[in-house]
């Protein structure tokens, strides 16, 4: 096994460097296959959510796959090389599986214990194996992070340190209230139908919200999300075209917005106007405040390496006044990344602003669970039993290739008897032949068994090599073992 992952996320970059290296489908397509067309990498799965970018593949150079790698990251997400570089972050072999299964027991995300997380590796191995870039080592490693995550929600209070992206987003609206108490009443409109989108919407129908209106580029996903609302028992739910979000927005409570746009969704005047206010007016102090310390460095870094549209964007999040100290009216979650809303939308009068980069902030304080522990022990018992598991797997065609190779020999001698002794009948021959080959089971049992057993242990890869060598099997025939365990259709099925 030769397991390497590079990748970013909320824990080693800026927000505004990950919402630059979002990565769409199309490109999560493209990176897979050039990945796989490179040298170093004969598999490649790549793991992309709102707050991590992270590329897994199989290589067998360690250097030569970093740089091929990190550069492939670089132009898929269209941030500079040099300036992705500082954020990566490599591991490898058994620390690359250390990870993606601490990831997805939901410990390195933003929210500890958030349970979507399993969904987007299911997806990510899915893509995959769609387009035949995750072979064996990638399906079994995602496979086995699936039922690691399942097992750390079902034996351990995981849950309990920590909720969705979108609880904790309406948790901060909510601001200090109870988040049922804080949405009874209000109308809700939801923009965007992806899991995303549609976990947000279910959330505020358990919240009680009165009202759910979705707006979605394709009508017949929103379409169908009502319908699933309406199942849920909401009391009223509808669809509309993004045409009608303006419409909706003058009228609504919450907005929660979460789609794969590359601009944005709305702008701070359209948010101004659903108020009835004119933004630049609304937005102007006679002395702003001063930004916090590094706060327009940051902004500015921004800018200089981004490209225009990125540069208004930037521009327009640098706070020039404090937020609402009022009531709001307007309540704006934008789980989005690249972002939705425009982040100047918080200047305005009256609206209350939660984005990924604030949830980051909030999260960074919320507190730990006791069970954290125990999910970190169950993860590096899974490290283990997987690393064992992988490097007996990696003997089990020499093993079957030596017992085939025993039993060619055992066929081939009864062969020459049967020349040698024709008048043998059946019954005799029978007993001959069953003998021979428990002789030759039981001289290879204890050895094959203890192969197996050392291969397991660390460092135990070279056990296959050295059974190869000591009875000179034919490493094609190993290869051809190797092909038919991969091609099994009932591998990895559980």
């Amino acid at each position: 096994m030769s397991l390497l992952v590079v990748g970013l996320s909320h824990r080693s970059a800026p927000v505004s460097v990950l919402e630059r290296a979002s990565l769409a489908v199309e490109a999560r397509t493209k990176l897979l296959q050039d990945t796989l067309a490179a040298e170093p990498a004969t598999e490649a799965a790549v793991l992309a959510t709102c707050n991590r970018i992270e590329l897994y593949a199989d290589v067998d150079k360690f250097h030569a796959g970093v740089a091929e790698l990190s550069t492939l990251l670089a132009q898929h997400s269209g941030v500079g090389l040099d300036e992705l570089t500082p954020y990566l972050y490599v591991h490898y072999e058994d620390r690359a599986v250390h990870h993606l299964f601490s990831v997805a027991c939901g410990l390195d995300s933003m929210v500890v214990g958030e349970g979507q997380i399993l969904g987007q590796i299911k997806d990510a191995l899915a893509l995959g194996q769609e387009l035949h870039t995750a072979g064996r080592l990638l399906n079994d490693l995602f496979q086995q992070a699936l039922r690691v995550g399942k097992r750390a929600h079902s034996e351990t209070g995981i849950d309990r340190a920590g909720q969705s992206l979108v609880t904790f987003g309406l948790e901060q609206l909510a601001d200090g209230d109870e988040v049922t108490a804080w949405a009874a009443g209000k109308r809700a409109l939801v923009i965007g139908a992806g899991s995303m989108s549609s976990l947000a919407a279910a959330t505020l129908a358990r919240a009680g919200v009165d009202e759910i209106v979705v707006a979605n580029r394709t009508r017949a996903r929103a379409d169908r999300l009502v319908e699933i609302l309406g199942q849920a028992g909401v009391p009223t739910a509808r669809a509309v075209t993004m045409a009608g979000v303006a419409d909706e927005l003058t009228r609504a409570d919450v907005v929660v917005s979460c789609t794969g746009a590359t601009g944005l969704v709305l702008t701070a005047e359209a948010v101004a106007g659903a108020l009835g206010v004119d933004f630049e007016t609304a937005t102007q102090a006679p002395e702003a405040p001063a930004a916090a310390p590094g706060e327009l460095d940051q902004h500015a870094a921004w800018v200089e390496n981004g490209s225009a549209a990125a540069q208004d964007r930037a521009v327009r999040r640098v706070p020039v006044r404090p937020a609402v100290t009022g009531p709001a009216r307007l309540h704006l979650l934008d789980l989005a990344m690249p972002r939705d809303i425009d982040g100047a939308a918080h200047r305005v009068d009256g609206v209350r602003l939660v984005d990924i980069e604030s949830l980051a902030e909030a999260s960074a304080d919320a507190p730990m669970a006791a069970d954290v522990d125990q999910v970190r022990t169950i993860v590096a018992d899974e490290v283990a039993a997987f690393g064992a598991a992988q490097r007996a797997a990696h003997i089990t065609p020499t093993v079957v290739a030596l017992r085939t190779m025993a039993a060619d020999v055992v066929a081939g001698e009864i062969a020459r008897l049967d020349g040698r002794l024709p008048d043998l009948d059946e019954k005799q021959r029978a007993e001959i032949t069953q003998t021979v080959r428990r002789v030759v089971d039981k001289l290879l049992h204890a050895p094959t068994v203890r192969v197996k057993q050392l291969a397991s242990e660390p460092g135990g890869a070279g056990y296959a090599d050295a059974l190869r060598e000591l009875f000179d099997l034919d490493p094609q025939t190993v290869a051809a073992v190797s092909r038919a365990d991969l091609n099994d259709p009932n591998r990895g099925r559980s």
